[in-house]
């Protein structure tokens, strides 16, 4: 069953249905406990843009939860978010900017990351992703609706596939039991999203390429660099 979504989705009204009423750091610490999983790390006090031709992922589960770390001036803070967790994903085109203020009133200088602008794909393995907004047009194989978020996915041979909240042990590991979507395959095409954290066991980035450019300049679409 293929299910294909265009257009945008205000994943942060999505993201803010999808936070279990218990704190995420609830989940967590059983998580630590059990000795299942290490801390999460603090996020940053700036989100950063992806754009991307196309990722192409499996075993995708995806659950709301919330991103702790500081602001700039070193307040708390806590951010709700979808994250997206796959087995494995190849990206075509990928451009990360990261908008950071400078101090002394020097305005803001960014950052940008650029691979798999060639023929050659990244690849990533254990990908998760912190999603407070995004952008696509989507298409699902075998999708399920209003799993349970700890269920998780098993491999066609009937093997556990560990992609579950927070089974890297760095992303926001969520209620195990609160609502998730999950699916055999997710492509997302035309990708534009904003993002507070991403982890992987690998991520191989053939063609990489960084520069620093004084001003806000976030990444356009794929298309328009």
């Amino acid at each position: 069953m293929e299910s294909q979504v265009r257009g945008g989705t205000r994943w942060k009204r999505f993201a803010l249905v999808m936070v279990p009423s218990v704190a995420a750091t609830a989940a967590i610490g059983v998580g630590l406990a059990q000795g299942a999983l290490a801390a999460s790390f603090s996020v940053s006090g700036v989100d950063f843009k992806v754009t991307a031709q196309q990722l192409d992922g499996h075993n995708l589960l995806q659950y709301g939860s919330v991103a702790t770390g500081k602001t700039l001036d070193g307040k708390d803070a806590a951010h709700p978010v979808v994250v997206s967790g796959f087995s494995d994903a190849t990206i075509s085109k990928m451009c990360q900017s990261v908008v950071q203020p400078l101090p002394f009133g020097l305005g803001d200088v960014t950052m940008t990351l650029k691979a798999g602008q060639g023929s050659q794909k990244i690849e990533a393995s254990n990908l998760y992703l912190d999603v407070s907004d995004l952008s696509t047009d989507a298409t699902f194989t075998n999708l399920d609706i209003g799993v349970a978020a700890g269920e998780g996915k098993t491999g066609k041979n009937g093997e556990r596939v560990v992609i579950q909240p927070g089974a890297d042990g760095k992303t926001p590991g969520g209620n195990p039991y609160g609502f998730a979507q999950r699916a055999d395959r997710a492509v997302l095409e035309n990708v534009e999203q904003h993002a507070w954290a991403t982890t992987a066991g690998s991520f191989k980035l053939p063609g990489l390429s960084l520069s620093l450019s004084k001003g806000a300049n976030e990444c356009p679409a794929w298309n328009k660099y």
